[in-house]
């Protein structure tokens, strides 16, 4: 139990980062019990969602929590991650879902961060958000408050590492490629820089409603 609500653990039994809201469907899955509602699969974060719907919970969850990620999942981030991407697919499904990750990557006060992100879930889950997703960043204690922000931009450039194998073969590596923050106002980057948690709802609908009119007039002009 864990504030009074019961726990069911389903993770990826490796790190799993950068994934998105993939899905495993060429091999089968593993799924290891390791103990009493906990579990471990050699699948993606949204895999783990999948199996505890379809393999483990005689009933869905009231809220699902993804995390905590060891590292910022700020901005831009969130296309590429696999803790707010398991986030996401629960939102999918109607269950209210929150994604807690740390703004830095080395960290000593987790204990202090879990007591933290229990109190976030407690005020959340009294009153669940069924059509949104729920971003949470901790930047590195003391905080100064909590501040509700919108996505900021985070600016990736790729960046490719080539190296030979025994056989002289190539390999690659992808790289972080230095990414580039802008820190606007209201956004989780400035709040994470200035030392607030940062709390930012994510709507799944990526229509851009803008430009449909646009849409409209340029296919009618080419009918």
């Amino acid at each position: 139990m864990f504030l009074g609500h019961r726990v069911i653990v389903v993770a990826p039994d490796k790190e799993r980062s950068a994934v998105s809201k993939a899905l495993t469907l060429h091999r089968p899955l593993r799924l290891r019990k390791i103990e009493k509602d906990f579990y471990a699969s050699d699948g993606t974060p949204n895999d783990c969602i999948y199996l505890a719907l379809g393999a483990i919970l005689k009933e869905w969850p009231d809220m699902v929590v993804s995390g905590i990620n060891h590292g910022p999942n700020l901005g831009d981030d969130v296309i590429y991650s696999g803790t707010v991407g398991a986030a996401i697919l629960a939102t999918h499904f109607r269950i209210p879902s929150v994604a807690f990750s740390l703004a830095y990557s080395r960290c000593r006060e987790i204990e202090k961060i879990a007591r933290k992100a229990g109190q976030i879930f407690t005020v959340l889950a009294k009153k669940p958000l069924k059509n949104v997703t729920i971003n949470v960043n901790f930047p590195s204690p003391p905080w100064k408050g909590i501040k509700i922000t919108k996505m900021g931009k985070k600016k990736y450039t790729p960046e490719i590492i080539k190296r030979e194998d025994p056989r002289g073969e190539p390999y690659y590596w992808i790289g972080m490629g230095n990414p580039v923050s802008t820190p606007e106002e209201e956004s989780d980057i400035k709040a994470v820089m200035e030392g607030y948690i940062s709390i930012t709802p994510i709507y799944s609908d990526m229509t851009c409603y803008s430009v449909m009119e646009k849409l409209r007039v340029i296919t009618g002009e080419m009918a």
